[in-house]
């Protein structure tokens, strides 16, 4: 009998009495913040084969193969950015080509580690995108696949209704159910409602949600009837802080209709970009209630020179503008997940695959810029430490995960 529960004890703790560690990467001592499991304190998390394995207060360090020390630091799902552009490599002076950014670039330097294509590719060159860019990317790339089959080719492309083809669009969607993630309709400046129409069409065929970016604004279309008449819920409206969009009455007011839009299920994601994000509307309507759903940034060539620069950029302004510290990684990791319904990612729950964001926050004088290169004056910046995509440090600021060179 003793010597069956010496063979017992030995199994359940054999990786302790020799020395084997049963997780591979240990994060100590840093604040979790994790909306989906609503866990926003101190906790370790250990991961294994790529996965989260555990979220404890304590977890022993001996049990590890590598153990970070991130205290002082947040530690949050990777986050996830669900408008970007990086449909780079064709040569075209267009968000099918030199407007775009290749991804790897711009992700995990920014503690991104999921990003949505926001169709810089229509139904005709989808597959070229795919191959060009998506599948020899390391960052984990979606797609929203344009209406227009020929995609942000800018000018006379965009505006061809003859190209819009709900039909065809839904197809590439369903034949790609791993990598598209809905239909998208941009930049159309005629008086008609073909661009939106077409979208919503394919968007019901292939049972996905439709981003609108409503382009030019006409009495014929009027942006309140897209919102509550034309978009559908779980439909994503960008470009929430839009200047063209008459979001404030003339008493200052958020307008009513916006507020209903939201109570039926239109998502408002901010998709800043280097045209889209003003502070004369977005410091009201913070005030006001009226707060994004998520936060996006826009990437491409000239966003990330100008006001934008990347999403630890832009959750600084909502964090600087009063939304709690919280909410900016709700709306920045599980809601943009859920909305682009990829609810694998953007949680730090067990069996999730470890996608992990370590941020710091910087407290100091900081100058924020929008579009219309007005400033917002903050003092704190989130800074991106270090990035772990399935397991592996992928971007790491300061070496916290590696030796010193004379210890090794």
């Amino acid at each position: 009998m003793r010597l069956t529960f010496l063979l017992l004890f030995l199994v359940l703790n054999s990786s302790t009495l020799f020395g084997q560690q049963k997780y591979d990467l240990l994060l100590k001592r840093g604040h979790v913040i994790d909306p989906k499991s609503k866990i926003s304190e101190r906790r370790d998390i250990a991961i294994s084969g790529g996965k989260i394995v555990a979220v404890e207060k304590s977890i022993d360090a001996s049990t590890a193969v590598k153990v970070v020390d991130v205290s002082g630091l947040y530690v949050t799902p990777g986050l996830v950015d669900i408008h970007v552009h990086v449909y780079a490599g064709t040569g075209m002076k267009a968000y099918t080509g030199d407007l775009s950014v290749y991804p790897d670039g711009f992700s995990f330097r920014s503690c991104v580690t999921t990003m949505a294509d926001a169709g810089s590719s229509g139904w005709h060159n989808f597959e070229d995108f795919k191959q060009r860019v998506i599948d020899r990317a390391k960052s984990r790339v979606f797609a929203f696949v344009n209406i227009v089959g020929q995609g942000m080719g800018g000018g006379a492309v965009e505006q061809d209704v003859n190209d819009m083809n709900a039909q065809r669009a839904a197809e590439i969607a369903k034949k790609y159910p791993g990598v598209v993630v809905g239909i998208k309709t941009a930049h159309f400046a005629k008086p008609g409602w073909e661009a939106v129409d077409r979208a919503i069409e394919a968007g019901q065929l292939a049972n996905v949600p439709v981003m609108v970016d409503f382009g030019e604004f006409h009495p014929e279309r009027p942006h309140q009837d897209l919102i509550l008449k034309k978009m559908r819920p779980g439909d994503i409206y960008t470009h929430t802080y839009l200047s063209r969009v008459p979001m404030l009455d003339e008493t200052g007011r958020v307008r009513s209709y916006l507020f209903e839009g939201k109570k039926r299920g239109v998502i408002f994601d901010v998709g800043h970009g280097a045209g889209s994000f003003v502070f004369r509307y977005a410091v009201p309507a913070m005030k006001q209630g009226f707060s994004p759903d998520s936060i996006s940034t826009d990437l491409h060539v000239g966003s990330m020179n100008t006001g934008m620069k990347d999403m630890t950029n832009v959750m600084s302004k909502f964090l600087n503008l009063g939304m709690p510290l919280d909410d900016v990684i709700l709306k920045s990791t599980w809601n943009p997940a859920r909305e682009i319904r990829r609810e694998t990612y953007g949680h730090l729950s067990v069996g999730a695959p470890a996608d992990v964001a370590v941020l710091r926050i910087d407290k100091g004088d900081f100058g924020f810029v929008d579009v219309e290169k007005a400033r917002f004056q903050g003092n704190q910046r989130l800074g991106c430490e270090m990035t772990l995509l399935d397991g592996n440090v992928v971007y790491d600021l300061n070496g916290r995960s590696t030796e010193l060179w004379d210890k090794k």
